[in-house]
């Protein structure tokens, strides 16, 4: 008989309420973070918070993780100990880690996830950290289904989690040094100020400019729900929703599509099964193009395209509505098969290249009128695609309740010698039985119908009834109020018997038999900030070990390492572009205004992305290219085409650029 799978949808938490939406919308398990050492600093969450939403997704089998995914500093390590602790004892399932002092502290019986922040890329990576205890690894974005199936096939026992929607960063998780080297902010700390969604200016070593002031590190969202059972396939047991800044709107419509996604596969396939238990029903339909994104994109999943990119805006586009067909004195009309309402978000791309949104004031006789300013109309040209960013009517639905989840339980009410007893027996075979002495008086009519119906109103609970068996000699007159009472005790026993007996994720076995880290030297990518972490890979093998970026603060270095390449996305891919060669004169253009030029800025598309055409108009491009910021500082670029690979680099010309 084939070992039946159980799959997982994580949803993220800014919150407790965000954290109980995910739950309702048919989230099997949560992620959330403390007040201290998540990777997102901006969504911490008291203890009490984080024990209710326990309390709440244990109802339904959902699990609860905590982010503990930061690197620690030598001062803290007391403190991330004793969270961890606080954190066990609030009912937290597993926690995410980066920092491997933690494997040196004292911990509950709880079960460790490698975060993202790990920078999991590799089978011997994956292998060394199931070996250190971790029972799951979160895998880099960066993989395709080939190397996600790769290190399943080699790693069997080790649960794979991916992320299959949300905003994406550039860089490797964990190896992203330049919030830190521009800003001061650790993205290993928690405090990413976002470096890759700013303006830069793409130069080459001449100083000719050859793209002026595009979000050129900036990605489009990433969007998977089409490959969900390729990924399940491939060996992934957890779909990850990034989203722990994201307000509760964006949780509800995000988590109850994927789960939808989900469902519709598990209905043909008796292999899987949810990780969870019960039935979410949304009262809309859920849309992910409604809710915050830059485009979306399958990123790598499928091998390199052309659709990742997001240069114009690093905000949110929404859904495509049409476009433009008339533009009048405050209004335009748009040409497509959805319409705008009242109080809806509009945007486009300017003449300038630009993100432009307005507000709709109303929508009268296929005219759509903004809110402006005296002659504030925006330039805005027949033909042009206009988006919504902001469905007015689909948040506002979001905001009151928007999803119910039950667990289906079946009834049997029967008669005892002292009176009667009420059993409820949910889908986990939870069992629950009420007794009540009675005095017994026989009915003139038929009561099996009254009885049914009052069993049955299960109201607020988190139940709904599958079947209703009935034993009763001869009819007998029960009063609804009689009913009432033991279904509402039953349905609180059963409750209270789901939390207490809910079983958390064991945790994991560390090997006992010597075993090494994959290499000897670690250098500022490890980030080892304190004297546990050091003394962990000491024990490991790693025999030269340096300090992390933010304790040493390099003058010298790369800042980012990314998949995504500047000159493929542009067309100087000496790969894809036959005869380029980035030292000699070559010409670039595109069906979407994309030519190179010592003199001219390149204008680029956010519809398409960007392409290589034929040769147009033949400039100089001499490496190295830098990208510059409009305060004047500079980063050299640095590819490995046989990897295809980019790295973003300090350029030190004698003085930090450091602010």
């Amino acid at each position: 008989m084939e070992k039946v799978r159980r799959v997982e949808l994580l949803s993220p938490a800014k919150n407790l309420e965000c954290g109980i939406e995910a739950v309702k919308h048919g989230a099997d398990a949560v992620y959330i973070g403390a007040d201290r050492f998540g990777a997102r600093q901006a969504a911490g969450n008291s203890l009490a918070d984080i024990a209710e939403l326990a309390v709440q997704a244990h109802l339904y089998g959902t699990k609860v993780y905590a982010t503990v995914n930061t690197i620690i500093k030598e001062s803290e390590l007391a403190d991330v100990e004793k969270l961890i602790w606080q954190l066990y004892d609030a009912g937290v399932d597993a926690l995410l880690v980066q920092d491997m002092a933690i494997l040196r502290m004292k911990l509950p019986p709880i079960a460790l996830h490698a975060s993202t922040q790990c920078d999991v890329r590799s089978v011997e990576k994956v292998r060394f950290l199931a070996d250190s205890g971790f029972t799951r690894v979160v895998l880099a974005r960066e993989f395709s289904l080939s190397e996600i199936r790769e290190i399943h096939e080699a790693c069997p026992a080790v649960e794979l989690e991916c992320f299959v929607h949300g905003a994406l960063c550039v860089s490797y998780s964990g190896q992203c040094y330049a919030s830190e080297y521009c800003f001061g902010r650790s993205a290993n700390r928690g405090e990413c100020a976002q470096f890759c969604r700013l303006k830069f200016d793409l130069n080459d070593a001449e100083g000719n400019t050859l793209i002026k002031g595009k979000h050129l590190l900036s990605l489009k969202d990433m969007n998977r729900m089409e490959s969900l059972e390729e990924l399940i396939d491939a060996g992934v047991c957890s779909f990850k929703i990034e989203g722990r800044l994201k307000e509760v709107q964006y949780v509800k419509n995000v988590t109850a599509a994927y789960n939808k996604a989900l469902e519709r596969i598990l209905e043909r396939r008796n292999d899987l099964q949810r990780a969870s238990l019960g039935r979410s029903v949304p009262m809309f339909t859920p849309d992910v193009h409604k809710s915050f994104n830059r485009g979306f994109t399958d990123y790598l999943l499928h091998g390199r395209t052309d659709d990742i990119y997001s240069f114009e805006t690093p905000k949110s586009i929404g859904e495509k509505m049409g476009t433009v067909k008339e533009v009048g004195r405050g209004w335009l009309t748009v040409a497509g098969s959805k319409a705008f309402n009242n109080g809806d978000g509009l945007c486009f791309i300017n003449r300038e290249g630009e993100l432009e949104g307005y507000r709709v004031n109303r929508v009268a006789g296929g005219r759509i009128f903004l809110f402006l300013e005296e002659g504030d109309m925006p330039v805005i040209d027949p033909g042009a695609v206009v988006y919504r960013n902001f469905d007015h009517e689909f948040n506002k639905m979001l905001s009151k309740e928007s999803a119910v989840r039950k667990i289906r339980v079946n009834i049997l009410f029967e008669e005892t010698p002292a009176g009667y007893r009420l059993s409820l027996t949910d889908e986990d075979g939870f069992n629950v039985t009420t007794p009540m002495q009675w005095q017994k008086e026989a009915a003139r009519t038929p009561q099996e119908s009254n009885i049914k119906a009052q069993l049955s109103k299960m109201g607020n609970t988190c139940f709904e009834v599958a079947d209703i068996e009935i034993r009763i000699e001869g009819e007998r007159f029960i009063p609804s109020s009689l009913l009432s009472d033991l279904r509402r005790t039953a349905s609180q026993k059963l409750e209270e018997t789901r939390i207490e007996q809910f079983k958390r994720p064991a945790a994991g076995t560390v090997r006992t038999t010597p075993f090494k880290y994959p290499v000897d030297h670690l250098t500022y990518l490890g980030n080892v900030m304190n004297t546990r972490a050091r003394q962990f890979y000491r024990d490991h093998g790693v025999s030269r070990i340096d300090d992390a970026f933010e304790k040493t603060q390099p003058e010298t270095g790369s800042l980012m390492f990314c998949r995504h390449c500047i000159k493929q996305a542009v067309g100087l891919c000496p790969k894809q572009a036959a005869g380029v060669s980035i030292e000699k004169n070559v010409g670039i253009s595109s069906n979407r205004s994309i030519g190179l030029s010592s003199k001219e800025s390149v204008g680029l598309s956010t519809e398409q992305g960007c392409k290589q055409g034929s040769v147009k108009r033949p400039v100089k491009v001499k490496e190295p290219l830098y990208l510059s910021m409009s305060d004047g500082r500079s980063f050299r670029l640095k590819f490995d085409c046989n990897q295809c690979r980019m790295e973003v680099c300090i350029e030190y010309d004698g003085a930090s650029q450091k602010v």
